[in-house]
């Protein structure tokens, strides 16, 4: 990987650059090491273009909830492209890059591989070190390669994850019928995952109170006061309202029925899709409801825009690789917006830690499928 560009999203740590997460708590953390995956690709020769914006600690699915304003999508600058690995997608699509590392929670590198027209992989959980990955849910969070092509995201893998190469020219038989299979536990994985994401989050994010971690308050008086106003002027209203909900979730009274109920809930999604995948090599779904939104459009609603991690969250909770890949384009809108064409993405799910399989199969799908290399509008301008 020697001179290849890279982009690296804001909250994977890199040793001497400033490191927020998409928060104003952490403006002035300068990390002194490197996240391991950072590291392993430095060692490769990769070179380092600079930080991706993101929402704030990964909350959110449009880049809107950055501290350090939004990121738009090269495809339409009046469209989100996605979150919360958005800046990295948005750079790559973009072409200011070769590719990049996101994060991954319920869905922060494919749904913004699907908005702008780029592969994302979700490694395995486990796959990649998390060390140096400023957390969010840590037993949801993985880091994975952004770029332009299966082989692109296969060499990133190989370059900060396992020295094994890919041999994507060496490709098992994948012509036989694709049947549909039923997941009945599928629509239970989304409120699990908020309930489980949110409670992580309340937990992760309590370190941050302007003591020793995060930007301090001026002029506090006492420990009340710095609390408060360290916490009330370095977070985000986005990330204020999941802690809220994620401390609510473990509270003495609710415990039970919420956060213990959702831990049930993703024993099933795992049972069921381990199960599933015991007799298939890769289950194919949408990535999102809808090609990419107007900036603001969701911002009113957080529900709204909630719900559409639904086809992403439950690969995150059953630990699962998954990989999306551009699957062509839509008209903007009902009836087209002054011929404006939005990219949109497909998203393969594989079997755990079968990283070489998912790959294979992602690049006999590219290979076939032969898709026009269509450079975003912003990056031929």
């Amino acid at each position: 990987m020697s001179g290849v560009p890279l982009a690296i999203k804001d909250n994977i740590c890199t040793q001497g650059v400033r490191t927020t997460a998409g928060s104003q708590i952490l403006r002035d953390y300068v990390p002194t090491f490197d996240a391991t995956a950072v590291s392993k690709l430095r060692a490769a020769g990769a070179v380092f273009l600079g930080k991706t914006n993101m929402d704030e600690f990964g909350m959110g699915s449009s880049t809107e909830n950055s501290s350090y304003q939004p990121t738009r999508n090269p495809w339409d600058p009046e469209r989100v492209p996605g979150g919360s690995s958005g800046g990295s997608a948005a750079a790559v699509a973009a072409r200011e890059c070769a590719a990049a590392l996101g994060s991954d929670t319920g869905g922060s590198i494919r749904q913004p591989a699907h908005f702008c027209g780029i592969v994302g992989l979700k490694p395995t959980y486990g796959r990649v070190s998390r060390y140096g990955l400023i957390s969010y849910a840590s037993s949801l969070d993985v880091i994975g390669p952004m770029a332009h092509t299966v082989e692109d995201a296969a060499l990133l893998l190989n370059g900060g994850v396992f020295p094994r190469v890919l041999r994507l020219s060496s490709l098992p038989d994948f012509s036989p019928p694709c049947p549909q299979v039923s997941l009945p536990t599928f629509g239970l994985g989304l409120p699990a995952y908020y309930v489980l994401a949110l409670s992580e989050a309340s937990s992760n994010l309590s370190r941050y109170d302007g003591v020793r971690y995060g930007a301090r308050t001026a002029g506090a008086s006492d420990l009340p006061s710095l609390f408060c106003g360290s916490r009330g002027e370095g977070l985000g209203p986005e990330v204020k309202r999941r802690i809220l909900m994620g401390t609510y979730a473990l509270s003495a009274g609710y415990y039970d029925a919420y956060y213990k109920r959702a831990q049930q809930v993703r024993t099933l999604v795992q049972r069921e899709m381990a199960a599933t995948l015991a007799s298939f090599d890769a289950l194919l779904t949408p990535t999102a409801p809808s090609p990419a939104y107007r900036l603001g459009e969701k911002s009113s609603d957080p529900l709204a825009m909630y719900k559409g991690d639904l086809m992403t969250v439950n690969v995150n909770l059953a630990g699962l690789p998954a990989v999306v890949l551009p699957a062509g384009f839509v008209s903007a809108g009902a009836g087209g917006e002054c011929g404006v064409q939005l990219p949109i993405g497909m998203q393969l799910i594989g079997r755990a830690f079968d990283e070489v399989g998912l790959l294979q199969l992602a690049h006999v799908y590219e290979q076939t499928a032969a898709l026009p290399s269509v450079a975003a509008p912003l990056a031929a301008s």
